[in-house]
């Protein structure tokens, strides 16, 4: 059993960036993919980015050159930077856990653990 808790979204303005984090509890953590999303009102979950367990990433078109994963494996955390940031990057972000990597890390049902958010708001 693994359990995430996500921290550091707020309210920021267009161009501000941010740091996200996300704890990890149980064993092997440097064993998972670890895996954001997103979900703004009204919208899909979307993928983000993931970051293998040796610390290679993997971004979507849409934040690739803006957001960077991070992880540190000895303190069972992975971070998302997020730069210049727009408003369409208001949404409910997700870190999420996989065991299995099966090469659809894009898609939402490959992993096993999710946190519980944390909001990010970016204001024109």
């Amino acid at each position: 059993q693994v359990q995430l808790v996500e921290s550091g979204g707020g309210a920021v303005q267009a161009g501000d960036s941010l740091r996200l984090s996300c704890a990890a509890s149980g064993r092997s953590f440097s064993n998972y993919v670890m895996g954001w999303f997103r979900q703004a009102p009204e919208k899909e979950r979307e993928f983000v980015g993931l970051t293998w367990s040796g610390g290679s990433t993997y971004y979507a078109d849409s934040v690739e050159g803006r957001f960077i994963i991070s992880r540190d494996n000895a303190m069972n955390t992975v971070y998302l930077e997020l730069h210049s940031l727009k408003p369409e990057d208001t949404a409910i972000y997700y870190c999420a856990a996989a065991g299995v990597d099966n090469g659809l890390g894009f898609r939402p049902s490959m992993y096993d653990y999710w946190g519980q958010g944390t909001q990010v708001t970016v204001s024109s």
